[in-house]
């Protein structure tokens, strides 16, 4: 029997660096990992948005282009090359018309991209379609990605006695929404689209094992193209979730190199090669290419240490190829696997934990995981309250985040609808601790949302709260035909320039505005000014070539007195000529001036020519006495 294969997504120069190290890999480091990529068959390589477009130009002063055409020209197709696009929003958070959509699709697949991963923080799918659709018709790969999250934890009813609870009034239990079909039924519909494999991405590591198998299983089941499995480490339920999906037959994985795995990154490669191994799946990789990577990575990881949590806790060097498990290691390896198999959670958590403990990796993040939040949406909530001096709210805001997403219609959390509803919950404790009205303090993001200008939510907001909030109970989606195109204006500093030069950099301006346009500034900038080095060093090349061309001057000179033009040149090299003769005429300020001899002189140079444009006190003629 044909041996399985797994085929493997490398996130290591998107996601990996995006997760650890706040997308701060810079060219150079991309330029000497490439090589060693380009042998490693990866099935895919993610390598552009995300964050890359906006970072490498904010922080490196880098074009977001420029890194996916070096990659393109590396790789030569022996990889697919991946971005992330948030639908309608690509990058932004405005959404953005058809003609904008196809634009930069269509610059994206032209500089080298293949696979699009296409997702919506709603999971609506009216605003993926139109993605869909175009990627396909423009010659890339659609991946369809729905967003797991999960229905809040529900506050605990006040203790009560026996007969209140008896015969009490009993609190209604909310539907739960996000079941394993409602995953499946959004999958089934982007599939229909057009979407040529489907991803259960994962951002904030929330599928718990048990959950992975029942949800990749029934995916399986009912797709027919490939199912992809995207999670991170961050609340230690990865590197098991990950097992359990290729135990239940996912058909690409998405995983980091050694350096830049684990922690609130996706997997590390090695582990789940040691995984597929003893299970007799072969992960579709060249491992030795893969060690030379891991070699050069580990000294980009320590270029990052200004951004990196970890910087002082590096995981054990270890080459799964070369590298012999202690026996008490390798059988947490084995046992595991059992437990997976088993069905046996705590078991098959507590085993991954082991392993990750042994090699150094970050523990798992608790807070994450009981508070079932993406750890910047917690973040961002602590930075919020200690910019308001009211850190001691927290709890408070936290217990608040069920409600918020209730009264917004379910929003799953995720970017950026995690840091809408985080700052709404912050806003909402507030407002109690002030005995205000709940909402009194509501953010334009927050009321954008509920007025349904992100997309239809997964459950229907109440039209009463819509009002109260809007104004209005009704709602309406953003309106892309008032979508104004971003400014392109001449720059008159820089020669008149304008501030895109071409498509791609039009583009920049239209997703990423606020960054793109002091970023295409300093390029223009820059431009203008190796345009007038350029001329300087022409000019400096020309009057060395013209003193080349002449003796040294070691007799009288005329000068030209006013700068003008060279009429005409009556003398030659060796000419006598007489007192008074014109030896050559020049305009300036529209009248014709006459140069004559004061004296009988003989002509030893002549530096001019008729035509020629002759500054203040430049040589002329050079003479001696006759």
């Amino acid at each position: 029997m044909e041996q399985k294969k797994l085929q493997i997504r490398d996130l290591t120069l998107r996601d990996g660096q995006q997760s650890l190290f706040a997308t701060r890999l810079d060219q150079k480091h991309i330029d000497e990992l490439l090589p060693y990529y380009e042998n490693a068959g990866f099935y895919i390589m993610e390598v552009w948005g995300g964050a890359v477009p906006d970072s490498v130009m904010r922080y490196l002063g880098e074009s977001p282009w420029e890194r996916l055409r070096s990659v393109s020209k590396v790789m030569k197709g022996k990889s697919l090359l991946s971005a992330l696009s948030r639908g309608r929003n690509l990058f932004g958070y405005v959404p953005y018309p058809d003609s904008v959509l196809k634009g930069f699709y269509e610059e994206a697949i032209k500089n080298g991209l293949n696979v699009m991963r296409i997702f919506d923080a709603l999971n609506d799918i009216d605003n993926v379609k139109e993605s869909i659709r175009l990627i396909n018709e423009l010659g890339g790969i659609a991946d369809g990605a729905v967003c797991y999250t999960v229905d809040p934890k529900e506050e605990p009813q006040p203790a009560q006695g026996f007969f209140a609870r008896l015969f009490g009034k009993k609190q209604p239990v909310p539907e739960k929404i996000f079941t394993d079909q409602y995953f499946v039924d959004k999958a089934v519909e982007m599939e229909r689209l057009g979407a040529k494999m489907i991803t259960l991405k994962d951002m904030a590591g929330l599928v718990n094992p048990l959950r992975a198998a029942s949800i990749i299983s029934k995916l399986k089941a009912a797709l027919k193209v490939p199912v992809d499995f995207h999670t991170h480490c961050t609340p230690g339920y990865g590197l098991a979730s990950a097992l359990m999906a290729i135990l239940n037959g996912v058909d690409i994985l998405d995983t980091n190199i050694w350096w830049f795995g684990g922690g609130s990154a996706a997997p590390a490669i090695e582990l789940i090669y040691i995984f597929c191994k003893k299970l007799g799946i072969e992960i579709d990789v060249n491992m030795e290419a893969v060690g030379e990577i891991r070699n050069h990575l580990e000294e980009a990881r320590r270029s990052l240490a200004a951004f990196d949590l970890q910087k002082d806790h590096f995981p054990r060097k270890f080459d799964p190829l070369a590298d012999t498990l202690p026996a008490e290691v390798d059988a947490l390896f084995d046992k595991a696997i059992k437990a997976a198999k088993e069905q046996d959670e705590e078991t098959l958590l507590d085993a991954c934990h082991s392993i990750e403990d042994y090699f150094g990796f970050p523990k798992p993040n608790l807070l994450v995981k009981e508070a079932e939040v993406p750890g910047g949406m917690y973040s961002n909530m602590v930075a919020q309250l200690k910019a308001l001096g009211a850190s001691d709210l927290l709890d408070d805001a936290m217990r608040l985040i069920p409600k918020v997403r209730r009264d917004a219609g379910l929003v799953p959390l995720v970017t950026p609808t995690s840091q809408i509803v985080g700052a709404q919950a912050v806003n909402l404790a507030i407002d109690r601790k002030k005995g205000n009205p709940d909402y009194s303090n509501a953010s334009n993001q927050f009321i954008s949302l509920v007025r349904g200008e992100y997309g239809h939510t997964p459950v229907a907001i109440d039209p009463a709260f819509r009002e109260k909030l809007t104004g209005d109970p009704v709602e309406h989606p953003y309106d892309v035909t008032k979508y104004k195109p971003a400014e392109n204006p001449a720059l008159a500093e820089y020669g008149g320039a304008k501030l895109a030069s071409n498509n791609e950099e039009q583009l920049l301006l239209e997703l990423l505005p606020t960054v793109a346009n002091p970023f295409l500034r300093n390029l223009r900038a820059a431009e203008h000014k190796a345009e007038a080095d350029r001329k300087a060093a022409e000019e400096a090349e020309r009057k060395a070539a013209e003193a080349a061309r002449f003796d040294p001057i070691v007799g009288e000179v005329v000068t030209a007195p006013i700068p003008g033009t060279i009429v005409a040149v009556n003398v030659k090299k060796g000419d006598r000529v007489s007192k008074g003769k014109v030896m050559l005429i020049y305009e300036s300020m529209k009248m014709e001036n006459d140069v004559e001899a004061e004296k009988d002189v003989i002509i030893r140079q002549v530096f001019v020519e008729p035509g020629q444009i002759v500054p203040v006190d430049a040589p002329m003629i050079e003479f001696e006495n006759a």
